[in-house]
């Protein structure tokens, strides 16, 4: 399963304010740590705010604040706001597909995606963030 961009800057702003929920992350810092544009990262946001999972603070020092709830809610549930994470409608448009060899390869293709949507509905937001954490660790034993 490949994510597009705007999945994966999704991930990156809800990760970065989860991080501190207490402190608004403004779009500037996510979009210059990331190395993303601000005009996509800003429409991201904008659909993280409509669904819950953030909230804009305005003016002086604003940003986004973290709101979900970080033991419940998992890396699939910001993914299924911007993935169409249905069966693989299209398969049976690929070359080949019609194929014996084709269809069999389709089979274990749409496993493989099967195997990425559980996991990533197993991983909560308070998962990866003692997963970043743990990761520091020897960066700050150094």
């Amino acid at each position: 399963m490949k994510l597009q961009k705007a999945t994966r800057f999704a991930l990156y702003s809800v990760l970065e304010c989860a991080r501190e929920p207490d402190r608004p992350v403004s779009a500037t810092e996510i979009a210059e740590k990331y190395e993303v544009s601000i005009h996509h990262l800003s429409k991201v946001l904008r659909e993280l705010g409509r669904a819950g999972i953030l909230e804009a603070a305005r003016g002086v020092g604003g940003g986004y604040r973290f709101k979900g709830n970080p033991r419940r809610l998992t890396l699939m549930d910001v993914i299924a706001l911007f993935e169409d994470i249905s069966s693989r409608s299209g398969a049976g448009r690929e070359p080949g597909s019609r194929t014996e060899v084709g269809r069999a390869l389709g089979v274990v293709l749409e496993e493989i995606d099967e195997i990425a949507k559980a996991t990533f509905r197993s991983i909560t937001i308070d998962t990866m963030l003692k997963l970043i954490e743990r990761s520091q660790r020897p960066a700050l034993q150094k």
